[in-house]
């Protein structure tokens, strides 16, 4: 299938399933988590029939002949075994006069029976819906597109239904959590580029990077995931710790998802563990509990305790702390951070001195569904080449979009081909680019890497240190026009005032110890 044809599948599959909804009494929360499990149902009969030959040949012969497949052989092909009544091809052939809703609600039984990790997260309320609406979803389903479409199509599919019900605001995530754009999660895998080991997030959603990762990994590794990762990730939300495993097992990717706050926990103890870590916090949350005990002495925070009201300085030295010596993350954050002031200039000071921040991403606004904001994509490397150790690679990326619509904005396949480009010409690497990529010529003519007025410079710490440790890349690359800077003025405000409270804080503590040494002179 092209990349045309995919997008016009998912848009067909959608406007069907969707105008059911419109014409049933169901809002869109209550029609999210059983449709996605019906797309489920019908990608793991895709993927079983797909792996079935390659299983069946790789079992050997024995004395009494070949065994029986196991869930352990499907498991290794990235495929789910799936008992007859469980799959999709058996509910769609079910009589007019069957119960559809329990036949559904069992298959769910069958495959939680199966596959303990996904034990409770799979939807069992079936008996919630009309029965003639069941057999309308079973058989928007059921085309011969759909048939055929192979494990990453309909990966796809999962995806932009995830990103559908976003839209429509059925768990749309409020407090700076939003659901992550694929073209920031594929821009933040190219540059980090997670082909092996161990892979965190620790604020995972329903596993978007994990399964970039996958795609990542067949492309360039030309290996199944599960051979050469190992994917952690902690949700905070029970509706998105289901959809993450959900998630990975519609992508044949073995992970453990945890429920969790990583605000205050560590379930998976992986300090100094991690070969890769990605991640789309919440940030800019307000009124996170420093004074807990955890918090107190968390080893995560290697560079001090932000007095700031917002939790982003805690992100970012967790992602710094979770890194092995050779580890890469990359992750959104509030695009505030970059020149935040007080105790998280001093942490973000620390940090550049450590050599590990090894890039910076400013992405316009208009990229998230559910708001118009921009942000940072901030890059650490513990392992980078001695040349660029003292070095940091500037990207200001506001101009470089694709309008999807009047409200949204994405990034085109030459645009994230030419950006990750970037950074691998950074690295003294070969970049990979197609033939024919205008926006990579236009800015690249000769094939290496150079300073881009507006665009891009690699910059020493000394001219970091010289703009007070600022990380913003639009104080480097030069001036360039941005329509429309995407301001989050109510967010900022929010800011700001949390700044202002922290300042007077800081002022009365340091009248305090004014007048207890004006009384010890007295």
């Amino acid at each position: 299938m092209t990349q045309e044809q995919i997008r016009q599948l998912e848009k067909e599959l959608w406007d069907a399933a969707d105008a059911l909804r419109a014409n049933s009494k169901l809002t869109a929360a209550e029609y999210k988590d059983p449709v996605l499990g019906l797309v489920l149902l019908r990608f793991a009969q895709n993927k079983y029939e797909e792996a079935r030959p390659t299983v069946e040949a790789a079992i050997p012969d024995g004395p009494r002949g070949k065994r029986a497949a196991t869930r352990e052989d499907y498991l290794a092909a990235g495929a789910i075994m799936m008992p007859k009544e469980a799959q999709y091809d058996h509910l769609a052939a079910l009589p007019e006069s069957a119960d559809i809703a329990e036949a559904i609600n069992n298959a769910m039984r069958l495959i939680e029976a199966e596959y303990p990790d996904l034990q409770g997260n799979l939807p069992k309320n079936y008996q919630e819906f009309e029965q003639d609406l069941l057999r309308d979803l079973i058989r928007v389903f059921n085309k011969d597109a759909v048939k055929k479409a192979t494990g990453d199509v309909f990966g796809r599919i999962y995806e932009y239904f995830l990103m559908k019900f976003s839209m429509q605001g059925a768990g749309a995530q409020e407090g700076g959590e939003f659901f992550t754009p694929p073209s920031l999660v594929q821009l933040i895998v190219n540059f980090i580029e997670p082909d092996h080991g161990i892979i965190h997030d620790p604020a995972c959603g329903s596993g978007g990077m994990f399964v970039q990762t996958g795609y990542f990994v067949r492309s360039h590794a030309n290996k199944a995931v599960n051979e050469v990762v190992r994917c952690y990730g902690t949700e905070q939300k029970t509706n998105n710790t289901k959809l993450a495993k959900i998630n990975l097992a519609i992508h044949g990717i073995e992970g453990r998802i945890l429920e969790a706050n990583s605000f205050y926990s560590d379930p998976h103890d992986l300090v100094g563990k991690c070969d890769f870590v990605m991640a789309n916090p919440p940030f800019n949350v307000n009124k996170v509990d420093k004074n807990k005990d955890f918090v107190k002495t968390d080893p995560r925070l290697p560079f001090g305790l932000p007095k700031a009201d917002n939790g982003n300085y805690l992100w970012i030295q967790y992602f710094y702390s979770y890194l092995n010596p050779t580890g890469r993350a990359g992750f959104v954050m509030a695009s505030s951070a970059t020149d935040a002031g007080h105790s998280e200039k001093l942490i973000r000071q620390q940090l550049i001195e450590s050599g590990a921040v090894d890039c910076i991403v400013s992405v316009g606004n208009n990229f998230f569904y559910t708001r118009s904001l921009p942000c940072h994509l901030w890059f650490f490397d513990k392992g980078k080449r001695p040349e660029n150790r003292d070095r940091i690679l500037m990207i200001d990326a506001r101009n470089t979009f694709r309008k999807v619509n009047t409200t949204l904005n994405d990034f085109s396949e030459p645009q994230l081909e030419g950006l990750t480009a970037i950074i691998k010409m950074y690295r003294g690497e070969k970049p990979e680019v197609s033939p024919g990529n205008t926006w990579f010529t236009q800015h690249f003519p000769y094939g290496t890497y150079q300073n881009v007025e507006g665009l891009c410079k690699t910059v020493t710490l000394e001219e970091v240190r010289e703009n007070d440790y600022s990380l913003t890349p639009g104080r480097f690359v030069g001036i360039t026009f941005v329509a429309d800077d995407g301001v989050d003025y109510q967010s900022r405000l929010k800011e700001i005032h949390s700044e202002l409270e922290t300042l007077n804080i800081e002022a009365e503590q340091l009248m305090a110890t004014i007048r207890e040494n004006a009384k010890e002179v007295v």
